[in-house]
């Protein structure tokens, strides 16, 4: 029987979190998936217009948030996935580790690998394939790294409605590609139909590219830039409540 316990533990959560990272340690595919092909993506991209870089910097800083939320999406919500499929999940659940703690723990394991990838994907396109930034290249690591949070928080929650891993990717479709169609990178969000725009106001991916857009444009950080930051960050903050509330000791 679960010993959940109301109060979150900071070394409950960190020692989960260190048990994560020394798994992603011997699993060199997942860690390539994280950490290199965010960066691969990048750079095909710059290549499939190297003959208008123009149009490489209008759109590359959006994908720059939104290839490391993808990634860390799906590495996510399968890794917690096979943790309860496995009866791991059950085994920490019988142990004094609450739900927030295995929760916070995830977060905080993924959250050190998100860094490293917005580190690395950010570096790649600034300072080598020539991103045109009009703002501080920190700006776009920032919102970068919290939309690969937010891409953690969701694989999480997902996580727990999951009954295979292939249920797991099916999610995918549901809730990553309506946020990707409708989040401005395609066309203006003003200028869809208005429900459309309505949606979009909704969606945490499109404050994740308005935030990538206001670094391209100005050099100051303005009041936009900073609801984008803070809507992204909450969102993030609200999915990985709900992960916690949702999560389940084993698929039935």
């Amino acid at each position: 029987m679960s010993t959940d316990t109301p109060v979150l533990s900071p070394a409950r959560a960190l020692a989960t979190a260190g048990r994560v990272l020394r798994q992603l340690r011997h699993d060199p595919r997942t860690v390539a998936l994280l950490l290199i092909v965010p960066v691969l993506m990048i750079t095909l991209l710059r290549y499939v217009f190297d003959s208008d870089p123009a149009t490489f910097d209008a759109i590359g800083a959006s994908l720059l948030g939104i290839f490391p939320l993808i990634t860390m999406f799906l590495v996510t919500s399968i890794a917690t996935l096979r943790e309860r499929t496995s009866g791991t999940l059950e085994r920490l659940l019988a142990l004094p580790l609450g739900k927030g703690d295995l929760i916070a723990g995830y977060a905080l394991a993924f959250g050190a690998v998100a860094v490293a990838q917005s580190l690395l994907a950010t570096a790649m396109s600034v300072w080598v394939l020539g991103l045109d930034v009009v703002g501080s290249p920190w700006l776009l690591l920032l919102v970068a790294l919290l939309d690969a949070l937010l891409g953690t928080a969701l694989g999480l929650f997902v996580s727990a409605f999951a009954a295979s891993e292939f249920q797991a990717v099916q999610f995918m479709p549901a809730v990553i590609f309506p946020q990707l169609l409708l989040c401005g990178l395609f066309t203006p969000r003003d200028r869809m139909h208005p429900v459309l725009e309505t949606l979009s106001d909704v969606l945490p991916m499109s404050y994740a590219v308005d935030g990538m857009n206001q670094v391209l444009a100005h050099t100051d950080v303005t009041a936009d830039f900073h609801r984008d930051v803070l809507v992204v960050a909450g969102c993030a903050l609200l999915v990985l409540c709900l992960g916690a509330a949702t999560l389940r000791r084993r698929t039935t």
